[in-house]
């Protein structure tokens, strides 16, 4: 009784946790709206400057993803596509309130992406919404590899798409997904990026990536949601094990280097951690933060953005490796 009390206390913990920035609002599954039809039955309305709200079925689930064009897009030039995954029981909309990506893809000329992960029911916790990445999610038959690889077809035949510059960025269970598009969805992923997420024993167990892939994780040692040192009752692969894992299947140089900055602002010091000379100048990168928790880091609270760290690290690549 007391193992069965305290799991179930862990995950009512967890669930509040995961959302990232803080409180999470969920979006509604469903959406009725019917002003745009295409061969997957699709239906998109306006929600905002330049941002549709998508909906379709996919595999008997009506499922959505928020998608951001910028103004800036030449539909003459193929245009890259940034996911932004949300966290454990939060929302597309929240985790667009929070990293603010809209201005980088004005600049940069790429399409964002924010898809809604589906309700999760099992037996060991429920939750609004998920990513099914095995761990905690065990007993989730969602498939959202399938989910995003048929946006980006959805996205690629309405729109021009650089089909050798698609990238995951994620927020903890998003960036668990990330990692699982890295090792399930190669064929479409050129790189990726996990913020205070990680790999599950079986995302990890079960990677079966196509070319060497750049990733990049952002992490705080006081993250106890998703440990650094991770979690072996809950299934989550340490940090140090994910950077070893895509450093030598990215057949880089074992010995990596690691570079500190610190402030005059209190905020705290920060440690990039690299390796590098990998093949096809591919590169994993770590950004650890000492004094950081389980959030995502701006400017102003940890002396970094991790939005525009993800873009100028991602865009560095596109599917065969740096661009030159």
């Amino acid at each position: 009784m007391r193992f069965n009390l305290f799991y179930f206390l862990f995950f009512v913990i967890f669930i509040y946790s995961c959302s990232g920035g803080g409180s999470s609002q969920s979006d509604d599954i469903t959406n009725n709206n019917n002003n745009q039809s295409n061969q997957f039955n699709e239906r998109c309305i306006n929600i905002g400057t330049n941002t549709q709200r998508c909906t379709f079925l996919h595999n008997n689930l009506e499922r959505f993803y928020l998608i951001y064009s910028p103004q800036s897009l030449n539909q003459n030039i193929n245009a890259p596509i940034l996911f932004a995954l949300h966290g454990y029981g939060s929302s597309a909309s929240f985790h667009k309130s929070y990293t603010q990506y809209e201005a980088l893809a004005e600049e940069n000329k790429f399409i964002l992406i924010y898809p809604q992960g589906y309700e999760l029911n099992t037996v060991l916790t429920n939750s609004t919404s998920h990513w099914n990445v095995g761990a905690w999610t065990v007993g989730s038959t969602v498939d959202d590899v399938d989910f995003i690889s048929t946006i980006i077809d959805i996205v690629s035949a309405k729109t021009s798409v650089d089909m050798s510059r698609i990238y995951s960025s994620g927020m903890s269970n998003g960036g668990f997904m990330s990692y699982e598009l890295a090792c399930q969805l190669s064929e479409k992923i050129a790189a990726i990026s996990s913020v205070t997420g990680s790999m599950s024993k079986e995302t990890l167990s079960n990677c079966n990536p196509k070319h060497p892939t750049s990733i990049l994780q952002i992490h705080g040692l006081i993250d106890f949601t998703v440990p650094y040192n991770g979690n072996d009752a809950i299934g989550m692969e340490s940090i140090e094990e994910v950077m070893q894992y895509w450093s030598e299947y990215n057949g880089c140089n074992p010995n990596s280097s690691i570079t500190s900055s610190n402030y005059s602002n209190q905020k705290g010091s920060i440690d990039f951690i690299s390796y590098q000379s990998c093949i096809n100048n591919t590169h994993a990168k770590l950004i650890r933060i000492p004094s950081m928790n389980h959030t995502w880091p701006t400017l102003d609270n940890y002396n970094i953005s991790a939005s525009d760290e993800i873009w100028n690290f991602l865009s560095q690549f596109d599917i065969n490796g740096k661009i030159n």
